[in-house]
């Protein structure tokens, strides 16, 4: 991409998720980068794409929350756009309509009669010119709709540190395939690369973060909802990003997905390239952080590490008085044999096989009890003076 032409970033603050305020937000900060008809034709069949990682409900902050995909829904029905389905592949066992009423986007969808597109069927899309991967098994509605409207999620993530506008266009590739791409790219960076290669053959027109209430901690879909008060709007998922990480005091370049995006020219994560602005004006990326960041938020800002069996470091426990037995985290689990040993007759805790778990926390992700922690083992020397002082 060429930097003599910035990526602008649009902030818009929203205290709440009552519908009238999320749409004037919605319509505000679309209004900033120029107006949804700068970005799809009436023509055109458009997917909305929200955030659906599992069944929840909107006040845990899981997924996309039904009222930002309202907003979006009705401003497009507004300005005349005619053909609008919506979708994603969530990462759990249930299908995706399921969890799409369970999260209140179906019943949104309905009042601005938005169909629910084919995300239970895979078609396989060759990318030539991928840096990383030539091919993806993409769901039939993303494959087949003319545009794509990302309306993503703010939330930390156990494996790539932040989830945001790139990460969500993973749940564009069908499903069983979401597993086995954490077992193909089971490293932090070749994941990254991975996920930059889908955003430039998906190129998604628009995306939409919702971080009016956003996830800290245990995420993505066990940590704990912080409000932040703020909808951000890019044509350019990587800036974006970017702006996300600045909010929350994380160095961009730590996120595979910026480093990599940059590079494969998806979009820009250099701060000189990004242009923010609100309703006030522009805004330095410091005044942004004054304005609507939050230093504290509670993130990983160590290391990434590479998703290696056996390795040592940060790896999934599950904090027994929380789990319920319900073997969602093993059924979740990409390699085979499985890394987690599930004897549900017995009542028992499923257990952990680290040299077999790639540390992918697609079990984290999934657990609907938030019974599975991301943790980093304590030393061997000081857990014996633990156990000498119990």
């Amino acid at each position: 991409m060429d930097k003599a032409q910035k990526s602008k970033v649009a902030v818009v603050a929203c205290d709440n998720y009552d519908d009238e305020n999320v749409y004037a937000a919605v319509r505000e900060g679309i209004g900033l980068l120029g107006g949804i008809g700068a970005f799809f034709g009436r023509d055109e069949s458009i997917l909305l794409k929200p955030n659906l990682l599992r069944k929840a409900e909107p006040s845990q902050a899981v997924t996309t929350h039904p009222a930002v995909f309202a907003a979006a829904a009705r401003l497009l029905r507004e300005e005349g756009f005619g053909k609008l389905l919506y979708g994603d592949s969530p990462g759990s066992v249930h299908a995706p309509s399921k969890v799409a009423e369970a999260a209140g986007i179906a019943a949104a969808a309905a009042r601005y009669d938005v169909a629910e597109g084919d995300f239970s069927g895979g078609v396989t899309v060759g990318f030539p010119g991928g840096k990383a991967v030539k091919s993806f098994e993409l769901c039939a509605a993303a494959a087949q709709a003319d545009a794509i409207l990302n309306l993503c999620k703010m939330k930390t993530h156990a494996s790539m540190r932040l989830t945001g506008a790139v990460k969500n266009m993973y749940g564009c590739v069908f499903g069983f395939n979401k597993g086995a791409g954490h077992a193909r790219y089971p490293d932090p960076n070749s994941f990254g690369k991975m996920l930059v290669d889908l955003n430039l053959l998906l190129k998604p027109r628009l995306s939409v973060m919702d971080g009016i209430v956003a996830m800290e901690g245990n995420g993505p879909g066990s940590g704990d909802p912080v409000p932040m008060k703020a909808l951000l709007f890019s044509a350019d998922p990587v800036a974006l990003d970017t702006v996300f990480c600045h909010m929350v005091n994380v160095d961009p370049a730590t996120l595979p997905t910026n480093l990599y995006g940059q590079i494969y020219g998806l979009g820009f994560s250099d701060t000189d390239a990004i242009e923010i602005v609100d309703g006030s004006g522009a805004l330095s990326f410091e005044q942004m952080r004054a304005k609507y960041g939050y230093a504290a938020f509670r993130v990983n800002r160590g290391a990434l590490k590479a998703n290696i069996p056996g390795a040592k470091g940060r790896r999934p426990v599950i904090v027994k008085d929380r789990c319920v037995r319900c073997g969602a985290c093993v059924t979740a689990c990409p390699v085979e044999p499985k890394a987690l040993a599930f004897d549900k007759a017995k009542g028992a805790v499923p257990q952990y096989d680290y040299n077999l778990c790639i540390r992918c926390y697609c079990c984290q992700e999934m657990c609907p009890e938030k019974a599975i922690r991301v943790k980093t083992p304590l030393p061997l020397a000081l857990l014996d003076k633990v156990r000498l002082r119990r």
